[in-house]
């Protein structure tokens, strides 16, 4: 979806909060309501105020919890098929890769940085208000070459094994498993389709990602709009909670697991 939730999240939060706190050191209404409440005329106050008193609380835990912790998000496209596919809710670690700012994405605690083989959410450099999410094939100072229809790390070869392929005979689409710093995972690749050109290589700037999608003939990643930045790290897809197909279904819970 675009628009930033957390900006909108913070900004009614941080209102509710300041009215919250004028009406304690200035206005006090909120305090003669509670003094008049089991009087025959109760104390009104100002509707404003008191709904800040009554949503501040929930907006506060909510706000902790997506800046801080977890934050829900929802699969809208297929280009990491086949690890996730389009309806999947996932968790997101928001504190994996260190804790940040909400909006601006500062990092104020460091705890991790985000490795090889993980599935990281992030703004989408060419447009921040935009969440995308891919995994991390490139770390800041890499070098990353595909040729020959192989996948060059620092030039090691990303090994890989095919699945499946479809149809048997002639097939147009495969199945592999790929395994990266020793973390594995399926991708999906169209035989004879080359998006970004049949070879092509980068080297990773510091401070910055090279992000790809599973479904790897189907992705719009680093390969066509460049790196993504450290400080539009949003976190890492943890877990598959539910899943609903679009229209009018019901979720269900058969997908729930890790993301590998």
């Amino acid at each position: 979806m675009d628009f930033d939730f957390a900006l909108i999240l913070t900004v009614v939060t941080l209102v509710a909060g300041l009215i919250c706190l004028l009406d304690k050191v200035i206005f006090k209404q909120h305090q003669k309501f509670i003094a008049s409440a089991n009087t025959a005329n109760p104390y009104k106050e100002n509707i404003v105020i008191e709904y800040a008193y009554s949503f501040f609380p929930v907006l506060a835990v909510v706000w902790v919890l997506r800046s801080f912790l977890f934050e829900p998000f929802t699969i809208p496209s297929g280009s990491m098929l086949p690890t996730l596919e389009v309806g999947d809710y996932i968790l997101v670690n928001k504190y994996n890769y260190g804790l940040r700012l909400p909006v601006v994405g500062t990092e104020i605690v460091p705890v991790g940085k985000p490795q090889r083989g993980d599935v990281m959410v992030f703004k989408f450099p060419p447009k921040p208000s935009m969440n995308f999410i891919k995994r991390v094939v490139g770390l800041p100072g890499d070098k990353i070459n595909f040729a020959n229809d192989t996948l060059y790390i620092n030039g090691e070869v990303v090994e890989r094994k095919l699945l499946s392929q479809e149809p048997e005979v002639a097939p147009w689409q495969q199945y592999f498993n790929e395994t990266i710093d020793g973390k594995s995972h399926t991708i999906r690749q169209e035989v004879g389709r080359y998006p970004a050109g049949k070879s092509w290589g980068y080297t990773v700037p510091a401070g910055h990602y090279f992000m790809m999608g599973d479904n790897r003939d189907n992705s719009n990643d680093s390969r066509f709009w460049g790196f993504v930045p450290e400080k539009l790290i949003v976190g890492k897809a943890v877990y598959i909670w539910t899943h609903k197909e679009p229209g009018l279904h019901l979720p269900s819970f058969h997908r729930n697991r890790s993301i590998e």
